[in-house]
């Protein structure tokens, strides 16, 4: 792929920039003229958020990437407390955070475009996943709240709510009959999405065509959500 610069001059902060969908999002950013600021924080510290966006300067477009370092597949009855608390102070917290220190200067510019990578596991249930759905389902529902409330300021909040997408899914996970054989049964695209497909809608979503959509979670699942 070749880039045609339609992000010169423009500032993107991409938050966990070396995992999840991280990496791929910061290449096709870089590749159309964007600068690019790949933050790999853990945003531990509540004040992590606003210290790494005034130390960006201005930023035209941040990306919320969050992922858990630890998901499984566990019944809710064996959730632990601290589990729970964890899934939300990794996912839902920075996420509050990161929009809260931003979106003053969007705001004052009257510009500005914020996307959220979360889950399509909202969206249609996954047994044993409660605390990751719910978590994600945080998010989707802060990004469908604040990105009603800023609109009017001409700033953009949405969401990508994905599922079967490397980056999210290792390379060789095609290769492995546990995931192979529900991709194949429960994915109407019956495979896993690049991670520039996505991407790709990132960069949609950041970009001034996009500017009449506002407080949406986007599923980007192959059609698995449709059919859930």
């Amino acid at each position: 792929m070749t880039g045609t610069n339609r992000f010169a001059g423009r500032t993107v902060l991409i938050t966990s920039a070396d995992i999840y969908m991280g990496p791929a999002i910061s290449e096709r950013f870089e590749m159309e003229g964007a600068q690019v600021i790949r933050d790999t924080g853990q945003y531990a510290d509540a004040d992590d958020p606003a210290r790494i966006v005034a130390a960006a300067g201005t930023v035209d477009v941040l990306v919320v990437n969050l992922l858990p370092a630890k998901m499984g597949r566990v019944p809710i009855q064996d959730v632990s407390e601290q589990a729970w608390q964890n899934m939300f102070a990794t996912l839902v917290h920075p996420t509050m955070r990161f929009m809260k220190a931003v979106l003053p200067q969007m705001i004052e510019r009257r510009e500005g475009k914020i996307i959220v990578v979360t889950s399509a596991a909202p969206l249609r249930a996954i047994p044993a996943a409660s605390a990751y759905t719910a978590a994600r389902g945080a998010q989707n529902a802060l990004v469908l709240a604040a990105g009603t409330e800023v609109a009017r300021h001409n700033v953009q909040i949405n969401a990508i709510g994905q599922n079967f997408v490397y980056g999210g899914y290792p390379l060789n996970a095609m290769d492995k009959p546990e995931i192979r054989e529900p991709v194949l049964r429960d994915v109407p695209s019956q495979r896993i999405a690049e991670g520039w497909e996505q991407a790709e809608l990132v960069l949609f979503l950041a970009s001034q065509n996009s500017n009449f959509i506002c407080g949406q979670v986007i599923p980007f699942a192959g059609g698995w959500v449709t059919i859930g």
